[in-house]
C-alpha cells in the first residue's frame, strides 16, 4: 500500500466521524487525549495564533521566522487545499505521508478508549477537528519540533488546539464571523478568542475594534501577562508596492526593521507581518531583544501563502483569493486596486452556508465598482456551499444588477465563460478573481494546474 493512498484512507476516516465544520464545544476529550498519549502537547513550546482574518498567513510568516532563526518548526493550520497533510507541516513543508499515516495508527487505539468513554457517557465521539488536532500534535511531538505554531479551529477557549498553552497568543483582527456560535458582537467573539491568553504567556495583538481590545486586556490583565497592541507599541511604519509584493518598514517592540521584501499584495498582510515581527521579539527575546534584521529579510522571501491573492495563470491573469468575510472581500478588493493594473475585472464567486454571502457582495461591489461590470456565481465541490442560484439572489440583493449576473453551477464552466469575459474586446488589462469560500480557491488550484 502506498502512502498516499494511506492517507487518503486515513483521511476518509477522519471525515466520517463529522462533517469538517462539525465542532464540540468542550475540552475535557481534549486533555484526556494528552493525559493517554504522555503529554505530547508539552513536548514542545509553541504560539499560538486565534482571530477573525489573517490567521494562516500570520502564521506563515511566524513559521519562516522561526525557521531562519534556525529552530525546528511545526505549523498547524485548517482549512488545507488540496490535501490533509498540508494542515501539519514540519519545517515549512506537508508531514511527510508516511509519518501522517504512522502516527494516526499509533494513536488510534488510544482514541478508541476515548470514543468509548465518550459514547457511554452520551456525547459524541471525537470529531474530525479533534482528531485532525490529536494527529497534529503528536506528530510534533514526534518529530520532535521545537516550536509549533498552531492556529485555532473557530474561536478559542474551547477549541481543540487550546490544549497548547502557548508561550505567545497572537490575536488577528477580529470581525463578526460564525455569529451563530461566537456571538454576534466584536466584543462577544473576542471572549471566545482571549481563552487562549494564559498564564506564563505573552499577548500579542492585531489593532482592533475598542470592544474587542478591552476584552483583550481584561483577560491579559487577569492573567498577568505582558501584552502589545498593533498601533501603540508597533506597527508597519511605511510600504511601497513593489513587483510581487511589497517592501516594508516595521517598527517592532525592540527594533525598527527596513527594506522587508514581502512577496505578499495588501496592507492587511502588511499588517499581519507587523503582527508576525511583534511575535517573533516576544518569542525569541521577551519582547526586548532586536531581531537581526538580515536574518529577518531572509525569512520575508521565503513567505507564501496559498489561496490569499494568489496569481495561479496568466494571459489572462487569474487570482484566487479565499475571501470568506465582508472584511476579508474589502481588504482583498483593496489589495487588487493596489497592486494590479486590471481595466476589467471578472469575479467569479461562491460562499458556504454560514457566511454573510450578501455582506460580501456588497464589499466586492463597493470596492470593485469601476472594474466590474458582472459577475458569475458558482458553487464549489462541498456540501456546505450555497446553490448558485441562491447565491444569485444575494449578488442581486447586494445591489448586482440582474443582468450583470451569470449562473454558472459547475466551477469549469464558469471559469471559461470568466476567462470570455475577460478577453472580450481583447482587453490585454482584464483579469478573472476567483474568490469567497477556500474550497471554491481549492478547488479552482486544482482545476488550473496549482
Amino acid at each position: 500500500m502506498s502512502d498516499e493512498f494511506g492517507v487518503e484512507s486515513v483521511y476518509a476516516e477522519l471525515l466520517g466521524r463529522a462533517p469538517e465544520n462539525k465542532m464540540e464545544p468542550r475540552m475535557e476529550p481534549l486533555f484526556r487525549a494528552m493525559d493517554i498519549l504522555g503529554e505530547p502537547n508539552k513536548a514542545f513550546a509553541s504560539i499560538h495564533l486565534t482571530g477573525t482574518n489573517g490567521k494562516t498567513s500570520t502564521a506563515r510568516i511566524i513559521e519562516a521566522g522561526l525557521r531562519a532563526h534556525g529552530l525546528r518548526t511545526g505549523r498547524y493550520t485548517s482549512p488545507h487545499l488540496s490535501k490533509v497533510t498540508e494542515r501539519i507541516s514540519i519545517d515549512g513543508e506537508p508531514v511527510a505521508d508516511e509519518t501522517f499515516v504512522r502516527v494516526w495508527d499509533e494513536i488510534r487505539p488510544y482514541l478508541d478508549i476515548i470514543d468509548q468513554e465518550l459514547n457511554a457517557e452520551g456525547e459524541p465521539r471525537l470529531t474530525y477537528f479533534e482528531c485532525v488536532t490529536i494527529l497534529a500534535i503528536a506528530i510534533f511531538a514526534d518529530e520532535p519540533v521545537e516550536v509549533a505554531v498552531v492556529e485555532v479551529g473557530l474561536g478559542g477557549i474551547t477549541d481543540a488546539t487550546n490544549v497548547v498553552d502557548g508561550q505567545v497568543s497572537v490575536i488577528t483582527p477580529i470581525s463578526l464571523d460564525h455569529t451563530d456560535l461566537l456571538g454576534d458582537t466584536t466584543a462577544d467573539i473576542a471572549r471566545e478568542k482571549a481563552g487562549i491568553i494564559k498564564s506564563g504567556g505573552f499577548l500579542i495583538s492585531a489593532a482592533q475594534p475598542l470592544d474587542a481590545a478591552e476584552v483583550l486586556l481584561e483577560q491579559a490583565r487577569d492573567v498577568q501577562v505582558p501584552f502589545r497592541f498593533e498601533g501603540v507599541e508597533f506597527g508597519v511604519e511605511s510600504r511601497t508596492v513593489a513587483v510581487g509584493g511589497q517592501q516594508l518598514t516595521i517598527n517592532g517592540l525592540a527594533g525598527r526593521y527596513e527594506d522587508l521584501m514581502l512577496p505578499l499584495h495588501g496592507a492587511h498582510q502588511a499588517q499581519n507581518a507587523a503582527v508576525a515581527v511583534a511575535a517573533l521579539e516576544a518569542f525569541l527575546g521577551g519582547g526586548e531583544k532586536e531581531l537581526n534584521v538580515e536574518v529577518l529579510r531572509e525569512a520575508f522571501l521565503e513567505v507564501t501563502s496559498p489561496g490569499r491573492l494568489e496569481v495561479v495563470r496568466t494571459a489572462p491573469t487569474i487570482i484566487v483569493d479565499a475571501a470568506h468575510n465582508p472584511d476579508g472581500m474589502k481588504a482583498s478588493a483593496q489589495a487588487i486596486l493596489e497592486a494590479f493594473n486590471f481595466t476589467t475585472l471578472v469575479p467569479v464567486v461562491g460562499v458556504l452556508q454560514e457566511k454573510d454571502a450578501i455582506g460580501i457582495f456588497q464589499q466586492l461591489r463597493e470596492q470593485l465598482i469601476d472594474l466590474t461590470d458582472e459577475i458569475c456565481v458558482t458553487t464549489s465541490n462541498s456540501p456546505r456551499a450555497i446553490p448558485a442560484e441562491q447565491l444569485a439572489e444575494d449578488a442581486m440583493a447586494a445591489g448586482f444588477p440582474e443582468d450583470a449576473v451569470h449562473i454558472a453551477p459547475r466551477l469549469d464552466d464558469a471559469i471559461e465563460w470568466a476567462v470570455g469575459r475577460a478577453e472580450a474586446n481583447n482587453d490585454l488589462s482584464g483579469g478573472v478573481l476567483i474568490t469567497g469560500s477556500i474550497t471554491l480557491v481549492a478547488d479552482a488550484r486544482i482545476l488550473l494546474g496549482k
